[in-house]
């Protein structure tokens, strides 16, 4: 016999699962797995970048995430500021970033969090690479440059 909350859990998944489905569509990123061994990698000049995903998610006008490999005593690009915010997680290495006018030291699982418009830079101080991954997000309320 069902019992109204049976009712109840059922269709408050069958609106879940059709929120969900509804939400994501073509050309949108979904749930998904990323192999770090399967990354295509592109050299630069200061080291080299992996480009995971860039594009609309099923809440935001645009997610995209990168993982830089920075090479001892470079530094990202000069410091610079944008209006999405921006999540850095250190994976390996040493390096300072400019937070708030002030260079910061952190190591691997530090992460750092620029804020919109906020000036920012990272640089690679330890004597190996240093291995940072990068998550930026827009969304309707992202400002204006």
């Amino acid at each position: 016999m069902l019992t109204r909350r049976d009712v109840t859990v059922a269709l408050i998944a069958i609106g879940a699962t059709c929120g969900v489905f509804a939400a994501v569509k073509p050309g949108m990123i979904g749930s998904s797995v990323y192999d770090w061994n399967k990354l295509p990698v592109t050299k630069t000049k200061i080291g080299e970048v992996r480009q995971v995903f860039k594009g609309p998610t099923a809440t935001l006008d645009e997610l995209e995430m990168h993982i830089t490999t920075l090479n001892p005593g470079e530094a990202s690009h000069p410091p610079h500021h944008h209006p999405n915010e921006e999540l850095i997680i250190i994976r390996q290495g040493t390096v300072e970033t400019l937070s708030k006018g002030t260079w910061v030291k952190v190591g691997p699982g530090s992460v750092i969090l620029n804020g919109s418009n906020d000036l920012h830079s990272l640089r690679n101080v330890g004597t190996d690479q240093a291995i940072y991954h990068v998550v930026n997000w827009k969304s309707a309320t992202t400002p204006a440059q």
